[in-house]
């Protein structure tokens, strides 16, 4: 419906004050970009070039540029967020195998297993993550930002487009490959017998510690989502940090989790029901209230006043 009259004029007026406050914002920031410091003052032109050169990206630009790739992300086709999600799933559970052939290599009763097996759990999201795969926890933060700056009934179909098809993709590629695993006979006898003896220690956990301790996995993905624009060139050692932390604090992250689980349901020790209900639903709760409901709000606070 076409507003007229002073319903228009309001929300013409609206709009321009809008546009007006994020110009004065603009203008600031530039005003006090364009300033030297007092120190920069003594400063040649070109070593005023290399301090800005090795500046931290502001918070304002790092959201834009996770906004701007979860916008992309949006707009991709199905089909290619499918199997890149399938991808990612197989991809993650690189992380399971790894840390198994560890743990059969080191031996189970190893002092320090779990800090070197957690070691092992990096391999799969250094791999899903620098190939630019579809892992569902990474877009609790990338495609929910978009959604914040512009919370519309389409946005919000878009989004749980995304999260449905990326969520059932990685379960596919993570089943397919516990599959292989538990079935397929690649593996010796004791990287099975270790992936099957950490899946079980997983399996350990009531449904709400499964669920407690997924709020700071999901927590640590979006930092790391957060953190990576201004890596400059430290990606993997970033990644790898804040990935063995969450194998270390014994956290669950669900897809790579949803590998674990599933190994035990092939192999007969547990049912899907029971996998779903107990432990990949907890996990996948967890996981969102970190990622979405703590660090994407927290990041999307820190800004909004900015824009």
């Amino acid at each position: 419906m076409t507003l007229h009259g002073p319903e228009q004029t309001e929300n013409t007026q609206s709009t321009i004050t809008s546009d007006s406050k994020c110009g004065d914002k603009v203008e600031m920031r530039e005003v006090r970009e364009s300033q030297p410091t007092q120190p920069e003052i003594s400063l040649t032109g070109s070593e005023r070039d290399a301090v800005i050169e090795h500046g931290s990206l502001s918070s304002l630009t790092v959201y834009s540029i996770i906004l701007r790739e979860g916008q992309e992300e949006l707009d991709r086709p199905l089909m290619s967020l499918w199997w890149s999600g399938i991808a990612a799933g197989i991809g993650i559970s690189a992380s399971v195998l790894a840390e198994g052939i560890i743990r059969s290599n080191i031996g189970s009763d190893h002092p320090y297993l779990s800090i070197i097996e957690s070691l092992g759990y990096t391999f799969g999201f250094v791999l899903v993550i620098l190939a630019r795969l579809q892992l569902f926890t990474e877009n609790t933060i990338t495609v929910v930002l978009p959604l914040l700056a512009n919370t519309t009934k389409h946005l919000l179909v878009c989004t749980a487009r995304l999260w449905g098809i990326v969520l059932a993709a990685n379960f596919v590629g993570t089943f397919f490959t516990a599959a292989i695993v538990v079935h397929g006979n690649i593996l010796t006898e004791d990287i099975l017998t270790a992936i099957l003896q950490i899946s079980r220690h997983v399996a350990e956990l009531t449904p709400s510690e499964t669920l407690m301790r997924g709020i700071p996995a999901g927590f640590f993905i979006a930092a790391l989502v957060w953190m990576l624009p201004s890596a400059k060139g430290s990606e993997v050692l970033v990644i790898i940090m804040f990935t063995w932390l969450i194998a270390a604090g014994e956290f669950t992250h669900v897809i790579a989790g949803s590998n674990e689980i599933f190994s035990l349901v092939l192999n007969g020790e547990m049912n899907f029901f029971t996998a779903l209900s107990h432990h990949i639903g907890p996990m996948l709760m967890g996981n969102i209230i970190g990622g979405t409901g703590l660090f994407a709000m927290l990041a999307y606070g820190q800004v909004r006043q900015e824009m």
